[in-house]
């Protein structure tokens, strides 16, 4: 069992920067693929960025290519989300995700086993 901690969240004006944090309790999570997506009121939860279990592969979904750098640090247990120049579109719940069954980052949500409870970003104009 993974339980995880995401932290980091906040209010943040257009074009600030905030970075979100994953830490991750009950086992390594040096085997598992992780994983960021964010859910806005009223939409489903999308994939925002994904890193594979060495930090050798990275995935992000269009929205927020070079915006956004996930990274991780295995030995502390931990996952980040860099999140800079900061759009209004980029409100929702943060949520960090991790998965042992897959070998390579994937966008739907429901190959991932553990989920965090979730951070508030909220971007003004």
């Amino acid at each position: 069992q993974v339980v995880l901690a995401e932290s980091g969240g906040g209010l943040v004006q257009a074009g600030g920067s905030l970075r979100l944090s994953c830490a991750a309790s009950g086992r390594t999570i040096s085997n598992h693929v992780m994983g960021w997506f964010r859910q806005a009121p009223g939409k489903e939860r999308e994939f925002v960025a994904g890193i594979s279990r060495s930090g050798s592969t990275r995935y992000y979904t269009d929205s927020v290519k070079g915006r956004f750098t996930i990274s991780r640090d295995n030995a502390k247990n931990t996952v980040s989300l860099q999140m800079n120049s900061l759009k209004p579109e980029d409100t929702a719940v943060y949520y960090c995700a991790a998965s042992a069954k897959i070998t390579a980052v994937v966008t739907g949500r429901g190959w991932y086993d553990y989920w965090g409870q979730g951070t508030q970003v909220i971007v003004s104009s």
